[in-house]
């Protein structure tokens, strides 16, 4: 497990979110592969990768002993999990709406926005010409994205309104851990992550058991090796990295950052799920990583 210190250096913050926004893009792939095989919907889904977090989590913590810092209140762990509810469960419902490409670049498109209004709003946290110039370019990539991707369907109306939701919830999330965090709240990340699933399961548990809780057994290995897959990675892994990460860059640089979600999930949507790869995308996709790039050198020289 790593380790994550209260004095986290802003360069080492930046790494942990790049790091999560990876491992985030490979969720949805993993979900597409999923939904194609398992009979499993977007709801049991979320379900089964919050408790499998949530047990990896705590098992790695039990292994490891108690200690550290102390976990986060009951209010900053109910909102936690709340907002993490809806970021994940609307993801998977975009992504079995519109698709993965959609929905992907959907949510993380829209969130750089929501980010840096409820950072003005409740933080006075202003972006600067290189943020703003940022954003801006981050944008416009995902514009590209969406409107180069090659889809003969379009967007789904109720897949692209699940993805602003999801953006929504995951707006909050970064929004109020680096609210905390400036406040002089720096909470044990990994006991964040941890009780924000452990909610996010209890919250989805009631609704998956109606859309189904029990895989297909025609292909049980596969699913059950992308379930564990789903619950290590992408999840507690990832999570645990960014709320680490989140905690000690601006809200907004780590939305913009964590934009290279839809980066990883186009290359593995490419390479794996066989979807092509247009020129409008690529483009888009280069557009968007330079965005990235910028912002988080304009974050390292603010820090």
């Amino acid at each position: 497990m790593f380790s994550f210190h209260t004095a986290l250096p802003a360069r080492r913050g930046l790494l942990y979110v790049a790091l999560a926004a990876t491992a985030w893009g490979t969720a949805g792939a993993a979900a597409a592969l999923l939904f194609r095989q398992s009979g499993l919907g977007p709801l049991a889904l979320t379900f089964w990768r919050s408790l499998g977090g949530a047990a990896v989590l705590l098992a790695l913590r039990t292994g490891r002993g108690a200690g550290g810092r102390p976990g986060p209140s009951p209010v900053r762990t109910l909102l936690n999990g709340l907002g993490l509810t809806l970021f994940q469960a609307a993801y998977f419902l975009a992504v079995r709406h519109t698709g993965l490409a959609v929905a992907t670049v959907v949510t993380l498109g829209s969130a750089p926005v929501m980010v840096a209004l409820g950072g003005r709003l409740l933080m006075g946290e202003r972006l600067g010409r290189a943020g703003v110039s940022a954003v801006a370019g981050a944008l416009l990539g995902l514009a590209v994205l969406v409107l180069g991707g090659g889809t003969d369907t379009g967007v789904d109306p109720a897949g692209l309104a699940w993805a602003l939701a999801s953006a929504a919830g995951y707006a909050a999330i970064t929004v109020a851990t680096r609210h905390w965090a400036r406040t002089g709240v720096v909470d044990d990340p990994a006991v964040t992550t941890l009780r924000s699933f452990a909610i996010c399961a209890l919250c989805l548990a009631p609704f998956a058991y109606a859309e189904g809780l029990v895989p297909a057994a025609h292909a049980l290995p596969s699913t059950l090796l992308l379930l564990g897959y789903l619950a290590t990675v992408p999840t507690a892994l990832a999570y645990a990295l960014y709320f680490a990460g989140a905690a000690v860059i601006r809200a907004a640089t780590a939305s913009v950052v964590a934009l290279i979600e839809p980066l990883s999930a186009t290359v593995i949507a490419a390479a794996v799920l066989d979807e092509p790869l247009t020129p409008s995308a690529l483009l888009g996709t280069v557009v968007l990583l330079l965005s990235v790039v910028a912002l988080a050198r304009a974050e390292l020289r603010a820090s």
